[in-house]
């Protein structure tokens, strides 16, 4: 197996005690947030396998939130998230599953507020790293190693095509890229990782090209 830097042997910078259930937690929860784009009026985890049985002793819980509430891995802070969480008003709620999961590190994290919702189910894959396997019933792989774009557009002829085209046109590289859909002809989403970050200008502009419904961006 190769390693891309030492960090992927030693784990990140992090606030313990487990690299899997707590700084990869973090990152599922991070991811959330960002998503999401905002703070969220409330929070509900459901835990699977080995998250579901030492959540608390491995601080998965307060590393989820901590996330939530935008903290990185290394944030002292993440030790009293859910204090933090409490006195902003966000209710904050964990249930634990005893459904069988394909890894043992999975949580489905829900936030929201008055004006919206978001769901994902993240899991934690070692050494600090997280995956994002589900965002909003779509399925997608998403690692949060890179930069990414994720388009939400109707599933039309030329969809890809238009965005495609716009990221040559900036110079901006695709390493990775899938598209997933529920159902032929209604609502698709593409997951682009990228090689760099891309600027708010140029999500506009994506979001204007045809049958495209909505942009956002998770930064490295």
């Amino acid at each position: 197996m190769k390693f891309k830097s030492v960090f992927d042997i030693i784990g990140p910078v992090m606030i313990g005690p487990s690299s899997s259930h707590t700084a990869g937690a973090a990152r599922i929860g991070r991811v959330a947030r960002t998503l999401f784009g905002r703070e969220p009026k409330w929070v509900t985890v459901h835990l699977y396998g080995s998250f579901a049985k030492t959540y608390k002793g491995h601080g998965t819980d307060v590393a989820i939130v901590g996330g939530v509430l935008d903290f990185e891995t290394w944030d002292t802070r993440i030790s009293t998230s859910l204090d933090l969480a409490k006195e902003k008003g966000i209710k904050v709620r964990f249930e634990v599953e005893d459904a069988h999961t394909d890894h043992p590190n999975t949580a489905r994290v829900r936030i929201g507020d008055e004006q919206g919702d978001l769901e994902l189910v993240g899991i934690s894959i070692g050494g600090g790293k997280a995956e994002i396997t589900e965002l909003n019933g779509f399925e997608l792989r998403l690692s949060g190693n890179h930069p990414a774009i994720l388009v939400m557009h109707n599933d039309r002829f030329g969809s890809i095509a238009s965005v495609t085209q716009t990221l040559a046109k900036h110079e901006i590289n695709i390493g990775h890229m899938e598209v997933s859909r529920k159902e032929m002809g209604k609502e698709a989403l593409m997951v682009i990782e990228v090689d760099q970050n891309v600027s708010d200008d140029l999500l506009r502009e994506l979001e204007s090209c045809d049958h495209i419904l909505q942009v956002a961006k998770v930064v490295d």
